[in-house]
């Protein structure tokens, strides 16, 4: 008699959420008792951020469906009607796919559109990186919303799962598993210098910057950051200044233009990507002096390859952090000075600076899901004890 298989399936909307799941989406692919289903949203279906779905197909997944979303407006306006778009999208999706489990990583609004629809289907939802604090962006609330539409937590620190817990998240369906990105760096095969330098088109032998700028969408002008550093960058004409793209939320076009003006009034020593790519970023984030900007990744993955960060502004205020990670106001002085600072860091023996666990998360997240009782959605709020 042939066992049914629990379908697992999962959801990506952006390059960065999609790295970060790979190993996850192999785990699942792999075990005879489990079926992949892959759903692919967002700036993954963008020209103008890259077509990234092509990377995940040529890494050999099978996209189940597709649902586009994006607008081509980043206005606050543009970005609550491609919600709604996604909603709907997700919930004709997901009607035809039927997943025992929905996989959801993190706070982004594609992410929220796809948990919405979920929990009105009736479909447990299994959300990773809950119980973090990011005070500067509209995703914190995004994030908590999403915890408690989700049956399955999977959080990096033991502070982060007494924070869904006392979201009122019962305590045994809240794991802290580490993240994620760990694995990804544990298992990744990184370029040499002489391969990152054909594909990036600069040379990478001297001081390397790799920089990542989102808007701070609850600032009163998101993009005021950007600004500020580019002036700063301008200090440095014999450092390599690889950019990557801001994510598809409020002004994330204008901080795009900004810098793709600022890379042809510079193209001896600087590069903005749609993007890297898995494979590539992490290379360069692991040769970089400093890697510069708000991007999580400064955050999480930067402090496993040894490389410190500058983190500019409050998009990533409240968020926990490495001692690798210098802190700095959006402007311009203070950012030198905490480049400055960067360059001048070393990463001392008997401090921990790696936070988020030791790998292994994967394989972690995949038993649980493949274990977990499924035959309700029903929860209750927990108002007892942290265990």
């Amino acid at each position: 008699m042939m066992v049914k298989r629990r379908k697992i399936c999962v959801v990506t909307g952006t390059r960065a959420e999609y790295g970060l799941l790979y190993w996850l989406m192999k785990e699942i692919e792999d075990d005879p008792e489990l079926e992949l289903q892959l759903i692919v949203t967002g700036m993954h279906l963008s020209p103008e951020f890259g077509l990234t779905y092509k990377e995940i197909e040529k890494d050999g997944f099978v996209i189940n469906e597709k649902v586009e979303m994006l607008l081509s407006s980043d206005t606050p306006v543009g970005v609550a009607k491609s919600i709604g778009l996604g909603t709907i999208g997700m919930a004709d999706t997901l009607n035809r796919l039927n997943p025992d489990i929905l996989v959801l990583l993190g706070d982004r609004y594609e992410i929220l559109a796809a948990a919405q629809a979920a929990m009105v289907l009736s479909i447990h939802i299994a959300h990773i990186h809950g119980g973090e604090v990011t005070h500067g962006a509209y995703d914190d609330s995004i994030r908590h919303a999403i915890t408690k539409m989700s049956s399955f937590h999977f959080v990096t620190t033991n502070h982060h799962r007494e924070r869904v817990i006392r979201l009122g998240e019962h305590y045994s369906r809240v794991h802290n598993v580490g993240a994620l990105g760990v694995e990804t760096i544990k298992k990744m095969k990184f370029y040499e210098l002489q391969v990152i330098e054909q594909k990036v088109g600069i040379s990478c032998a001297g001081p390397l910057f790799l920089i990542t700028q989102h808007p701070t969408t609850l600032a009163n002008d998101p993009i005021e950051g950007t600004k500020e550093l580019l002036k700063v960058l301008e200090h440095f004409n014999d450092t390599a200044l690889i950019f990557t793209k801001a994510n598809a939320d409020n002004e994330g076009r204008r901080i795009n233009k900004l810098i793709q003006e600022f890379v042809e009034s510079n193209p001896q020593n600087s590069r903005l990507f749609d993007s890297l790519g898995q494979q590539l970023y992490l290379s360069v984030l692991k040769r970089a002096d400093v890697v510069i900007g708000n991007s999580s990744s400064g955050l999480l993955e930067a402090a496993y390859v040894n490389t410190p960060t500058v983190n500019i502004g409050d998009r990533q205020k409240g968020r926990a952090r490495p001692k690798s990670v210098i802190n700095c106001i959006a402007e311009e002085e203070e950012i030198y000075k905490a480049i400055q600072k960067a360059l001048r860091f070393k990463f001392e023996k008997n401090i921990n600076y790696r936070i988020f666990g030791e790998g292994n998360t994967a394989s972690k997240i995949k038993h649980i899901l493949k274990k977990s009782n499924i035959d309700s959605t029903i929860k209750a709020f927990y108002d007892g004890e942290i265990i």
